[in-house]
């Protein structure tokens, strides 16, 4: 089924970049690629994530936020200090496009050493970019959909990124088990984790901040760093930490 098949890949392609670009790569820099390799992936970002695209810089200031000040106040998106998802989802849009705007100043630790490439961010961040993916989601379901509730995961496709966020941030600090204590609320989400690509193992990962593999005990599985070890093997990336 077109639908299907497409709400499935492009929900794991653009999670795909999101954890293995922004996060593991742009944030904590758990590798390292050339120059013609970081471009490569800002595009397959681009293209990945479409209407949601994330902006490298913001993201990386945001996530490293996030790990400083653990569900604190200082938190950019914590659960315990919002009353439901939708608010924590609305206020880190605005954070988020203030860092963007360069309207908020972060602290200078956490501004610095993220991919950048001004041009691409600003192509990927105009409104003809995100809108011309959007008409190109809805025309897609023209083509294609053949019965009225699968126009339902349309709006999936134009919030991906927020949707996919909220989920990690929300439920990684609210449900599910804890192997390491440190202070904060992170937890592993392993029953849903298969859908977030090992993002849901928010307490290991809070935990060893800089371990390339999100997974820490036998019976659990981060599919995104056989990729990582893969791509080490091609030489495409070099890790810097590879346990």
């Amino acid at each position: 089924m077109p639908i299907l098949l497409f709400l499935i890949l492009h929900w794991y392609l653009s999670l795909f970049a999101q954890t293995f670009f922004h996060h593991r790569y742009g944030a904590h820099k758990m590798f390292t690629m050339t120059p013609f390799w970081e471009k490569f992936f800002f595009i397959f970002t681009w293209f990945t994530q479409g209407s949601s695209y994330l902006n490298p810089r913001a993201y990386a200031i945001m996530h490293r936020m996030h790990h400083a000040y653990s569900d604190t106040e200082k938190d950019p998106h914590s659960p315990l200090y919002f009353r439901d998802a939708f608010q924590m989802i609305w206020q880190t849009k605005d954070y988020y496009k203030a860092l963007v705007d360069h309207a908020v100043e972060p602290e200078p630790r956490f501004d610095k050493n993220y991919p950048s490439w001004p041009a691409m961010e600003k192509l990927a961040e105009s409104t003809t970019s995100r809108y011309l993916f959007a008409a190109g989601y809805i025309l897609f379901y023209v083509l294609f959909a053949t019965q009225w509730w699968m126009w339902l995961f349309l709006p999936i496709h134009f919030f991906m990124g927020p949707i996919q966020g909220a989920i990690v941030n929300w439920a990684g600090h609210k449900y599910g088990y804890t192997n390491y204590s440190d202070g904060d609320h992170s937890k592993n989400t392993l029953f849903i984790d298969f859908l977030l690509l090992g993002e849901l193992f928010q307490n290991n990962h809070h935990h060893f901040a800089a371990r390339s593999n999100f997974a820490t005990k036998w019976w659990e599985f981060d599919p995104v760093y056989p990729a990582i070890k893969i791509l080490d093997m091609l030489g495409i990336i070099k890790l810097v930490r590879a346990t």
